[in-house]
């Protein structure tokens, strides 16, 4: 008889000849079980989605409530919807007052492309500028941010305008001129394998945007909501970005983006030409249910003041002397082994004893740590134990 994984194979689009290939039962809290009963910790949160972790009750019951009621309804902006409205309402509390004005997408790639296109809209200008070893997202736009040749030499031609410079270097930052519409970063560069941005460089690249009248577009795809140890990873920097966007752990497992500005900014998407960006499923009434009790819950319990010192037990309990190097912040961090083949190793080791993590497309020889921000002291003391345990396999 065919089994799951040949129709998965089959009749799944696939992005990797090498799919982990774990048949998924179900998922809880900060675990995941395959149908064999096998239990995982997820140390990804599925790539810093379910920081809540997984099936959070809060989350399913904001979404049951909200399936009674309506679903998709009208193209985006049309109509007066209720879950849009409070959980645009409570983020923009949690905000700078200048980022006021939230447009819902479905995903963080989405999210830059809308980012993108309002940077130009609002400018003039058509110039981009992107950091080196950084991912945005891989839609046609968001792709063309990415400087690695591998990723998108088989794509081209991508989008003109385009320049790279290097990150947390400040004499890269004369580069950024009044024909620039926009600079697009991360605050923690998070595929380079978690390379923290130096807090005078990034003061120095907002001062720069500044003296040019540039957008500073920053990416919390991956940051937002907890991860670094503040709601999001630029407030630590006591700067305000022009443009934010958010995804990913956003949903509390569903799916949905947004681009967050000012309103002035915002508006200029709304003229010449009208339209000037559209999407139909963006700020679906149940994923933006989920989002708000997801974010109500994050503030409610205070979860984020407990991150800083979760990441800290991580640290002191990783001593084997098989890693290299740590780094990171909040619980987000990279583990450096001494190759890309020692990673490979330590993933499958990790899936024999029982926990899921993964390398970073610009650091293969780095994996993550960045588990749901409601795992406990308990458990993380037990999973360093099974990642000293997968170290030595």
């Amino acid at each position: 008889m065919i089994t799951q994984r040949q129709l998965f194979l089959n009749y799944v689009g696939q992005t990797s000849p090498c799919p982990l290939g774990i048949e998924v039962e179900r998922a809880k809290g900060i675990y995941i079980y395959d149908t064999d009963g096998k239990e995982y910790i997820d140390l990804i949160s599925g790539v810093s989605v379910s920081n809540i972790g997984h099936l959070h009750p809060r989350v399913v019951k904001a979404i049951k409530k909200q399936i009674k009621k309506y679903m998709h309804l009208m193209v985006y902006g049309e109509y007066i919807q209720i879950p849009q409205i409070k959980f645009a309402k409570l983020l923009t509390k949690n905000l700078p007052k200048k980022l006021n004005s939230v447009y819902f997408v479905n995903s963080g790639s989405e999210a830059v492309e809308g980012a993108m296109k309002l940077a130009k809209r609002y400018t003039g200008r058509s110039e981009i500028i992107a950091f080196r070893n950084s991912y945005h997202g891989s839609t046609h736009g968001a792709l063309s941010l990415m400087s690695d040749e591998y990723f998108t030499q088989a794509f081209r031609p991508l989008l003109p305008d385009i320049k790279f410079i290097d990150f947390n270097k400040n004499s890269e930052l004369n580069k950024i001129t009044k024909k620039t519409a926009a600079v697009v970063t991360e605050v923690v560069q998070s595929e380079a394998g978690i390379v923290v941005g130096n807090y005078e460089f990034i003061n120095n690249l907002r001062a720069r945007c500044n003296q040019t009248g540039t957008l500073l577009i920053i990416d919390e795809v991956q940051t937002g909501f907890g991860r670094t140890g503040s709601l999001f990873g630029f407030e630590q920097y006591k700067i305000v970005p022009d443009i934010i966007t958010i995804a990913k752990a956003m949903g509390g497992g569903m799916p949905i983006g947004a681009f967050v500005a000012n309103r002035k900014v915002m508006s200029s998407l709304t003229n010449n030409p009208v339209l000037g960006h559209i999407t139909t499923f963006g700020g679906h009434p149940v994923s933006t249910a989920a989002a708000y009790a997801s974010l109500k819950f994050i503030l409610d319990k205070k979860i984020i003041k407990t991150v800083n010192n979760k990441g800290k037990i991580f640290i002191e309990n990783l001593k084997n002397k098989k890693i290299k190097s740590i780094r990171g912040k909040g619980l987000f961090y990279s583990i450096e082994l001494e190759d890309s083949k020692a990673v490979e190793k330590f993933i499958q080791n990790g899936l024999k004893v029982g926990f899921i993590t993964d390398w970073f497309l610009f650091a293969d020889n780095y994996f993550r740590i960045a588990p749901p921000l409601t795992i406990t002291k308990k458990e993380i003391i037990r999973t360093c134990k099974l990642i000293d345990l997968a170290l030595n396999l």
